[in-house]
């Protein structure tokens, strides 16, 4: 009989592919859920369990993921696995993979502390398996109430998580941050001295995106202006698949991006599927400009943590230069940056 796998991290892989293939969250919570009851399990009682037939009456285990932990303890690639892994897509061009193989971290994440799927350690875990050097965490702001908006204790109170984190760790750092909401006015939906301790700070528009475009540019220039503001959130707003679908804001690009490249803020190259924002001919406007860049995943969940590479083939396309992409950096010069 062959060693037997690690159920769980084949569980977990399962749930991964899932999210990265933005399959259904029910689908995707069967596996994470399977995952986590039995996180603490020996193999000698997992396969116990298997024998015995108890697994399958455990809360959180199912018929397919019990399924796969026997699959895993007799030492084998669960059948669901090796089906995911066969149709995981195609390689990047050249190009894209020589700016996706520089990209060291990302600078937009969500945890279960505001809309996200999964706790901290849960995403930084993936991040580090992905082979990033770190990961920012950027959950949202308090206004935002429908995505559990972290007031500034709720902040206060992660940065600490993070740091007895970052203690444990070797060779990865987790960087705190904030995706703060640009409100109405141009203002940022935080405290300004909880902002200037932060690692990185990413700014987007949430609410009322069919501003008219004189006031939505004044809006994202005075969010711009600010010191605080190191990133530039996914610029238009636009929903472009699922029911959600949604057109873009308009504001004078012109405008937004000459002062992102004068201030030092960083045009977001958003990877999302549904929002793949900016659209390809502001991308190439922002270029022009002078723009740096942080190809980032939004990501809601751990799989979610593979989908640079949306990202990584748009800029590519756009001639996004290397060397102006923020999240090539280590993370010494990304800290930097904020003087």
């Amino acid at each position: 009989m062959s060693e037997p796998r690690d159920p769980v991290a084949d569980l977990r892989r399962i749930a991964f592919l899932l999210e990265r293939a933005h399959e259904s969250t029910y689908r995707v919570r069967a596996f994470r859920g399977a995952a986590a009851a039995l996180r603490r399990r020996t193999i000698a009682e997992l396969v116990r369990l298997v024998e015995s037939n108890e697994l399958r009456r455990m809360r959180g285990v199912g018929e397919v993921t019990a399924r796969c932990v026997a699959e895993s303890l007799a030492g084998e690639a669960p059948v669901y696995l090796r089906r995911l892994e066969a149709t995981q897509g195609t390689p990047l061009d050249e190009v894209a993979a020589g700016l996706r193989a520089a990209l060291r971290g990302d600078c937009h994440s969500h945890t279960d502390a505001s809309d996200g799927g999964s706790p901290l350690r849960e995403m930084v875990e993936t991040a580090r398996e992905l082979g990033h050097e770190y990961l920012v965490i950027t959950d949202h702001s308090p206004q935002l109430t429908v995505a559990n908006g972290l007031s500034a204790d709720r902040l206060r109170a992660q940065i600490e998580q993070i740091g007895e984190l970052n203690a444990e760790l070797d060779g990865f750092r987790v960087l705190t941050g904030i995706e703060v909401d640009i409100l109405p006015d141009g203002a940022l939906d935080q405290e300004e001295a909880l902002l200037a301790e932060l690692d990185v700070v990413v700014a987007s528009v949430h609410s009322q995106l069919r501003m008219p475009r004189a006031q939505m540019t004044e809006r994202m220039l005075r969010a711009i202006a600010n010191p605080h503001v190191d990133v530039l959130g996914h610029c238009t707003g636009r929903m472009v698949t699922g029911k959600r679908k949604r057109p873009e804001s308009e504001f004078d690009a012109g405008a937004v991006f000459a002062a992102c490249a004068e201030r030092g803020v960083a045009v977001e190259v958003n990877s999302r599927p549904e929002r793949l924002d900016p659209p390809k001919r502001l991308l190439r406007l922002a270029v022009e400009a002078g723009c740096e860049f942080a190809i980032d995943t939004d990501a809601h969940a751990p799989g979610q943590l593979d989908w640079l590479d949306h990202g990584v083939a748009r800029a590519a396309a756009c001639a996004v230069p290397v060397e102006r992409v923020i999240n090539t950096w280590p993370a010494e010069r990304l800290l930097a940056r904020r003087g």
